[in-house]
């Protein structure tokens, strides 16, 4: 299986589709309920806990993944673990990210209204955690690369396979 580096060109797309989304949902919500969508708090800090978190085992593992003297090597699996962890904390924080800015949009025309504001407030700070937690994912992503091969001259694929 071959995962190729998480390009932003993807993320981009996820967050967009997901604030359309954001967006639909908000405007959906007050339709069908005749109340505005919830934007709790605890979600904002949630995702500054994941960026948190990622940020620590970033920390954690960097020396491990650069081979410094005075640490173990990191195992493999868990380098490849640390790595699908990383690539799955970018495509949530994009995902999570365009939700809550499509709800910012969506609420941005109440910004008058008390409520329309706070919902504003919360959103972005969720937007803003979201967008650490993809910084954060791109670089533990980043760490976890392994070095290119270098080219062997000479030789087709075959030749490089099996001799």
């Amino acid at each position: 299986m071959n995962l190729s580096p998480t390009s932003p060109k993807l993320l981009l797309s996820l967050a967009v589709l997901a604030a359309a989304a954001g967006w639909g949902l908000s405007n959906l919500w007050e339709i069908l309920t005749g109340r505005y969508l919830p934007v709790p708090w605890t979600t904002a800090v949630a995702l500054w806990l994941l960026a948190a978190a990622l940020l620590f085992w970033a920390l954690m593992v960097r020396p491990r993944l650069r081979h410094d003297p005075d640490s173990r090597p990191l195992d493999p699996l868990i380098a490849a673990r640390t790595a699908a962890l990383a690539m799955a904390a970018s495509r949530t924080g994009a995902l999570v990210g365009g939700v809550y800015f499509g709800i910012a949009v969506a609420f941005a025309s109440r910004w008058g209204q008390e409520a329309g504001r706070e919902r504003v407030v919360t959103a972005a700070v969720a937007v803003v955690a979201s967008v650490a937690v993809v910084a954060v994912g791109l670089w533990l992503e980043r760490m976890c690369r392994l070095p290119d091969e270098p080219d062997r001259v000479g030789l087709d694929d075959d030749d490089a396979v099996h001799g």
